[in-house]
């Protein structure tokens, strides 16, 4: 079987934030490629039926901070639990990362300056300013990869990764799919770590 984990994700989860560097951390242990998946929630929860988080019930709301706060903990990382710019929208920050992830650029390190800067550091995502520091710090000329990310061919794969994420199962943020299985949650990396040990074959369909 290919070693490679389908990394399903948004910039504005925290799921994928508290457990980027630790499933990161876990596919270079096992030898695992890891392959950048940004995707719109907005469209995936339209085809599955989730509900962006403001329309949820106010009691699953509640449970959502509380989750984090554990998390937090758990992670031992920084985390705003309701930044200044909460919602927005991460398209740009989406695209930039897989205008990176096509050019074999630092892809990882870029995604985590981005969740640091929502999570952390209460920028906002959505502008350009706050990726032209993000890049420049990479050493990227973030003037072109800016460009880069809203060409046709960047948007075109940014719209694919969504269908693609919906054939697969996906139907959250993150999503790790390894050999077709999803596992969804930075909560099932434990879960995720033991079928890559064992190199069990894919759960699916009873």
């Amino acid at each position: 079987m290919q070693r490679v984990i389908d990394y399903f994700y948004t910039h504005a989860s925290p799921w994928a934030y508290l457990g980027h560097t630790a499933f990161l951390a876990m596919a270079d242990k096992q030898g695992y490629a890891v392959r950048f998946r940004p995707v719109s929630l907005t469209t995936v929860f339209a085809e599955t039926g989730g509900l962006p988080l403001a329309k949820r019930h106010p009691v699953r709301q509640a449970y959502r901070l509380v989750e984090l706060q554990r998390w937090r903990e758990f992670r031992n990382l920084p985390l705003t639990l309701q930044p200044a710019y909460f919602p927005v929208n991460p398209d740009l920050a989406d695209r930039i990362a897989l205008a990176i992830a096509v050019d074999g650029g630092p892809v990882a390190a870029y995604t985590q300056a981005v969740f640091e800067a929502l999570w952390v550091a209460e920028q906002n995502i959505a502008e350009e300013d706050t990726h032209k520091s993000i890049l420049g710090k990479l050493g990227l000329d973030a003037a072109a990869v800016i460009s880069h990310a809203g060409e046709k061919q960047i948007v075109e794969r940014y719209m694919e990764n969504q269908s693609e994420a919906i054939a697969e199962g996906v139907f959250g943020s993150p999503s790790y799919v390894l050999n077709g299985e999803v596992f969804w949650g930075q909560d099932r990396l434990e879960l995720l770590e033991a079928a890559l040990s064992s190199g069990r074959g894919p759960f699916g369909q009873p």
